[in-house]
């Protein structure tokens, strides 16, 4: 088993840490791994996007197209990163801030309103969260291991309450 996930958005939205997180939640569970950021020399608001390949055997490569899953949080993402969807694959979108025409919707495409879900679990900023939690239903890693990688990350109890049930709503959506 080979699963290739791209995470894409612009910087400050998470996507890089979101790929991280995936990556290390399957590390936790036995898998190999490969996560490849790329990024401008932007801190906020310009491109960021990760590659993560999730596999039981090892990376040979941490090339990503195509794609069994495309995540995208921005409209430039989305429209630089829709072509890379292998078929039978999957793109979730962030239908919060990118809005599409009926011309534009393939049956591949997964709507989430992630900001939406992000201020439900208790603070917008958690939206990269929500979208792991929805690529994670791809990936099939065990909730205890995402939590572990959470944990990892988020020192603080808070902290890690937050983004646990963003991950949770975002599996759930």
């Amino acid at each position: 088993m080979t699963k290739r996930f791209i995470f894409a958005g612009y910087g400050g939205q998470g996507m890089l840490l979101c790929g991280q997180m995936l990556a290390q939640a399957a590390m936790y569970d036995g898998y190999f791994v490969t996560w490849l950021p790329t990024y401008g020399p932007e801190m906020r608001g310009g491109a960021a996007a990760c590659a993560v390949v999730i596999s039981d055997s090892v990376v040979g490569s941490p090339l990503i197209m195509p794609s069994d899953v495309v995540t995208v949080a921005s409209r430039p993402s989305f429209d630089k990163y829709k072509d890379f969807v292998k078929e039978g694959g999957s793109l979730i979108f962030n239908s919060s801030l990118i809005l599409l025409d009926e011309s534009e919707i393939k049956p591949c495409y997964v709507a989430l309103d992630a900001q939406k879900l992000a201020a439900e679990a208790g603070n917008e900023k958690s939206l990269n969260m929500v979208i792991l939690g929805a690529a994670n239903r791809f990936a099939n890693i065990s909730e205890k291991s995402i939590n572990e990688a959470i944990a990892h990350k988020f020192k603080k109890p808070a902290l890690c309450e937050l983004n646990e049930k963003a991950v949770l709503l975002g599996s759930r959506a």
